[in-house]
């Protein structure tokens, strides 16, 4: 019969650390624990209990209110200093429940009675280990949100990219509204999603709507809601995204779009904080950023009428401006390692590498669809490989007719470079020349014609 499933068992094992003087009752409180699948490491008196805490990494503490040397109140003074997450539990007699309950109030997770039940004693540590596998899943997902939304999901090493991530930075701690400028496909949205995820509105909502999208009362009733009655299809109230996203992010893409009466109605929400839901006489009161986004000249649209200059203000009292894909070229052999690896994972495919026939197509192409249409070219080519190597015969036939076609064989074809900065191309073909040798710096700066010193240089200098 299998043994039954505990707190304990799920996920990696939850470190306890006991301690007590009498040590055949430490350790019979470290096996009862250990039998239900927590790794129990024993300390017979404060002294040493206090310098395991320096050493190890505990998530439960399990110790005797009163010891000689150093006691549970110390010990867990020592905790809050040392180990903040870690829970707790302190045991104690009889003569001693009001130290016990005024070590709950600086931070216990709980506390035990001698003579010590062992039933009891695996039940307290078990809701104490539910607290840490939840800490666990929190920290898991925030590590996720910040590999794809922190700034280290902002793939990329070009100087242009690393003047928007420094930008970021400075942005993102404050509560200041963003105008995210950028043509189609430039990354907008995830750039909104990376200031959001390093705020500190960062554990509410992220609330993105597409402003061109809908029609201007569909669009109204999004944004601020309705209550039942309010029009022909309103059977029901609706909250709206303001109202969604309180204490969080609204994220408006292409604003430039909006109609003009809702616009009115949006700069009155960014003057006075307060919505009020189609329909209604009723304001409530939101507090939420606002993050927007277009790929339009909205000086150019305030000057033809369709646009609000006095919301243009408000919306941009910080602004983005994102480079388009060919003004990054550095950054393509990244993007394109790191979109093989996501599409491979999701599409359950076997990729080991791209051929330079292949990459240096990818490299000379100018991708008006930007970030975007290379993410869909990449997944386009996994999808379609068999070979486990992604090739010329990968590549989508309708981004590169015949005669547009770029010579690979003897290396042609880069008029796009013209007009680029010397130092751009040089690091560019440095960057391709590493991915060619796999990284292999010797490799590279002899087929370069450089000395490895210099070769280490170029790679800080470009920073690749």
């Amino acid at each position: 019969m299998p043994a039954k499933k505990t707190v304990a068992s799920a996920g990696p094992p939850i470190r306890a650390l006991i301690i007590d003087n009498d040590a055949a009752h430490a350790e019979t409180m470290a096996d009862s624990l250990s039998r239900i699948g927590y790794e129990s490491t024993v300390a017979t008196s404060g002294t040493e209990g206090s310098a395991l805490l320096d050493k190890g990494d505990f998530e439960i503490v399990v110790s005797d209110l009163k010891m000689p040397d150093v006691g549970g109140l110390e010990i867990l003074a020592k905790c809050k200093e040392t180990l903040p997450d870690a829970e707790v539990i302190l045991v104690t007699g009889h003569g001693t429940i009001q130290s016990a309950v005024e070590a709950m109030q600086q931070g216990a997770f709980n506390y035990l009675l001698k003579p010590l039940d062992l039933k009891q004693l695996r039940a307290v540590v078990d809701n104490a280990a539910r607290n840490q596998h939840l800490r666990r899943a929190n920290a898991e997902l925030n590590r996720r949100l910040d590999e794809k939304f922190g700034f280290e999901g902002v793939i990329g090493n070009s100087p242009q990219l690393h003047d928007v991530i420094d930008r970021l930075r400075r942005i993102a701690p404050t509560d200041a509204t963003v105008l995210i400028q950028g043509d189609t496909g430039t990354g907008k949205e995830l750039i909104a999603q990376a200031i959001h995820q390093n705020s500190p509105r960062k554990s509410r909502p992220f609330v993105g709507l597409n402003c061109a999208a809908l029609s201007e009362h569909i669009l109204e009733s999004e944004l601020f809601g309705h209550i039942r009655g309010a029009f022909t299809d309103a059977s029901s109230d609706r909250v709206g995204k303001f109202e969604y996203a309180d204490g969080g992010t609204l994220f408006l893409d292409e604003v430039g779009d909006m109609p003009l009466p809702t616009q009115i109605k949006l700069l009155r929400v960014l003057e006075s904080g307060e919505i009020t839901r189609v329909g209604s006489n009723e304001p409530s009161k939101v507090d939420v950023r606002i993050l927007s986004a277009t790929n339009r000249d909205l000086e150019e649209s305030i000057q033809a009428g369709s646009f609000r200059e006095d919301l243009y203000h408000r919306l941009k009292v910080v602004t983005i401006a994102l480079p388009r894909l060919v003004e990054r070229h550095l950054d393509i052999p990244l993007l394109i390692d790191h979109f093989i690896k996501l599409h491979a994972q999701r599409h359950h495919k076997q990729i080991g590498s791209m051929t330079t026939a292949a990459r240096r197509r990818l490299m000379a192409f100018t991708w008006p669809g930007n970030v975007r249409q290379l993410k869909n070219t990449i997944e386009s080519m996994v999808v379609v490989d068999y070979d486990e190597v992604l090739d010329l015969d990968d590549l989508p036939a309708d981004l590169f007719p015949n005669d547009q076609a770029i010579a690979d064989s003897d290396g042609k074809g880069l008029g796009d470079l013209v007009g680029k900065p010397l130092s751009e191309i040089e690091g560019i073909f440095i960057a391709e020349t590493l991915q060619f040798t796999n990284g292999n710096r010797e490799e590279a700066a002899k087929l370069l014609g450089i000395g490895q010193r210099t070769l280490y240089r170029k790679i800080k200098e470009y920073q690749l």
